[in-house]
């Protein structure tokens, strides 16, 4: 039976957080294999998108400048200018200003359609379907709308991941993982049981499955990024909303939002970049090294088998799993487009044996998220005024008089020792948790 593919590009993405886009400078990102840049003029409320190559010798704009003068985007390489539209405004090498007037349409740069919704920067994926971005939809969650529920609570969280979109896909769709993959986070491996997951909707736009376990549970994946876990039990509602964007072959970025209804005075005391460090990418990290080597495994027998054979499926927990692998066959032959873009990867990724790597925090994370980057500059700063004032003590200690070091410099020295035991905790157990933690299983008791 033949199939209308599904079309990668002609969707709306959630590309970052807004609170995590700095307005004041250009952005790289990558979608689809495709380089943008994100960026945003001053006098403008909305951010806007464009490929990131200056038509002039195609010098990446996201090493440019926000103009102070025009407000322009500027390429850094020979000072091109572009406005929120693309348009090229100038050129400083033109003998003639007319050659820009004339050039307007061969000089410009491709933009893509951007939208600002549930706090997040949305990137239509096509840039030849303007109209199209236009009368189509976001895919925002339909049981907590994040712009107007005064009554739930939520954090953001961005990570790219080391991993390749269906591998992301096909995890997040997969809960009976978690007591084991995530124990003493969000499970407990003691607990694993059977999980009756059941799928009550498959379509093309949609699929939808609950488990009838204990708490109401919903799970929707609504192609090509949102998947949303809702759980409610009497009047508490909490969810996991996530959405799964490809970057490139081997590489992932998820976009996920934790609502709640209860708990909210927690919520608020707990600052959003301690989040991140003390659980959100412990999570994630949980998964990384299994999931890295599981999909190279899953490609090299690929060569000569299919998924149905190689994977041993046979409980009801693997049902949705099992449903995105037939959706994913049937609507897009089992492949993403790379080949739309010029990328040609192997059939096989080469595996990457360094932890550190696979793992690499501050690269994956905190480098895009704004809480994390703060957070780690204050502890930056906090390291050298402890490390100043320990110097400055105990410089003044010895110098005092014996009659006023034993009535004055005691004290300061001691006050020197805590500030010195605070600055190790912060240089050797903190500031590490920005770069890398590593994750092994076999030690989580």
């Amino acid at each position: 039976m033949m199939t209308d593919r599904f079309d990668f590009f002609q969707n709306w993405y959630p590309v970052s957080p807004l609170e995590d886009l700095d307005p004041g400078k250009p952005t790289p990102v990558t979608l689809l294999g495709m380089n943008i840049v994100l960026w945003k003029p001053p006098a403008s409320p909305q951010y806007r998108a464009f490929l990131d190559q200056c038509p002039h010798r195609l010098a990446p704009l996201s090493e440019g400048r926000i103009d102070e003068t025009s407000g322009n985007l500027m390429c850094s390489y020979h000072g091109w200018e572009f406005d929120a539209e693309g348009t090229c405004t100038r050129i400083p090498q033109a003998e003639n200003p007319e050659l820009v007037d004339k050039n307007r349409q061969n000089f410009c740069v491709s933009a893509f359609p951007t939208r600002e919704a549930q706090e997040m920067l949305w990137i239509w994926a096509d840039r030849t379907s303007p109209e199209l971005a236009e009368r189509t939809p976001l895919p925002l969650s339909d049981a907590i709308d994040l712009d107007t529920d005064t009554d739930s609570v939520w954090k953001s969280m961005v990570r790219d991941l080391d991993y390749d979109w269906q591998t992301l896909i096909e995890n997040v769709a997969d809960p009976s993982h978690v007591p084991f993959a995530h124990h003493g986070l969000q499970g407990d491996r003691k607990m694993g049981s059977p999980l009756p997951v059941k799928v009550v909707e498959s379509t093309p736009k949609r699929i939808e499955a609950t488990i009838d376990r204990g708490l109401n549970t919903k799970i929707v994946f609504e192609p090509p990024c949102r998947l949303e876990y809702c759980f409610s039990a009497g009047d508490k509602r909490w969810g996991i909303l996530t959405y799964c964007l490809p970057i490139s072959p081997g590489k992932s970025r998820i976009v996920a939002f934790f609502p709640r209804n209860f708990a909210k005075t927690f919520h608020r005391l707990t600052p959003r970049w301690w989040d991140h460090i003390a659980l959100r990418n412990l999570v994630l990290e949980g998964d990384m090294i299994l999931l890295h080597q599981q999909e190279r495994y899953l490609q090299q027998k690929r060569q000569s088998d299919s998924w149905k054979n190689i994977y041993k499926m046979p409980t009801s927990a693997d049902r949705l799993a099992i449903e995105f692998r037939r959706w994913f066959d049937l609507y897009s032959q089992g492949k993403l487009p790379w080949e739309d873009v010029g990328i040609f990867p192997p059939p096989v990724l080469p595996t990457n044996g360094d932890r550190r790597q696979v793992l690499d925090r501050y690269s994956q994370h905190t480098q895009h998220c704004s809480s994390c980057r703060n957070a780690l500059k204050q502890i930056k700063r906090l390291q050298v005024v402890l490390l100043v004032y320990f110097t400055l003590a105990i410089s003044t200690a010895a110098v005092m008089p014996d009659g006023v070091r034993s009535r004055l410099g005691l004290p300061l020295v001691a006050i020197a020792l805590l500030g010195l035991g605070a600055w190790t905790g912060l240089k050797f157990w903190l500031e590490p948790r920005f770069y890398f933690v590593d994750y092994v299983h076999s030690e989580k008791n």
